[in-house]
């Protein structure tokens, strides 16, 4: 069985929201919809609440949004890392994360990302407890739900470092097939795991999105 692990949680909020129009870690979470922990919270702000009972410390990825990410950041009690080259992608800021997370003495990571809702509390309970008694051949867990894979996923430094030395040109989702052996995949009964909000009608859809 693997030992207890440092999580440390990665935030991925580089990019630059193109088909939303408007930086989506600050726009607000319509009253009502899944992942609102309290009042006047915004996607990012949601994320590091969400993230930070589980984990030692919750570091953010800003791109060329870090000035206006920060304040944020900060008075969430969280990290930020810059990625010096968001345009070379989503893999390029998990890269930059992960080494933040080495950098910082921790040896595992949950990540997700800034588009994503909120994972229930017992969601991210389930995949905390089915991380820390894995066996020492998995370095990875992944949330399913409705046949799906989805965010946050945990990872061991094993995987960590697998990501790490891959080339920079490639995805974490090719990384993925190619160390399937070493996943495991946790079937979970919450649909914000899947949820992605990309567009303004995506947006406006939250909030009639059910939250039980």
């Amino acid at each position: 069985m693997a030992s207890a692990s440092s999580l440390c949680g990665v935030i991925l909020a580089a990019g630059d929201s193109t088909r939303m129009g408007t930086d989506k870690a600050l726009l607000p979470w319509p009253p009502g919809a899944p992942g609102t922990l309290s009042d006047n919270t915004t996607f990012l702000s949601s994320a590091i609440l969400s993230l930070l009972p589980f984990n030692e410390l919750v570091i953010v990825v800003a791109g060329k949004n870090e000035a206006n990410l920060a304040p944020v950041v900060y008075s969430n009690g969280a990290s930020l890392v810059r990625n010096p080259a968001p345009d070379n992608g989503q893999f390029s800021s998990l890269r930059v994360g992960l080494q933040e997370v080495l950098n910082r003495g921790r040896d595992a990571a949950m990540v997700t990302l800034v588009d994503r809702p909120p994972a229930r509390l017992a969601t991210l309970q389930t995949l905390c407890a089915a991380f820390m008694s894995r066996p020492d051949e998995t370095w990875a867990l992944i949330p399913e739900f409705g046949g799906k894979h989805g965010h946050p996923f945990l990872i061991g430094r094993e995987m960590m470092e697998v990501f790490l030395r891959a080339s920079p040109i490639s995805t974490a989702r090719e990384i993925e097939h190619q160390n399937r052996q070493h996943i495991s995949y946790v079937r979970v009964d919450d649909p914000a795991v899947t949820l992605n909000v990309d567009t303004p009608q995506d947006y406006s859809a939250l909030s009639s999105t059910p939250r039980a």
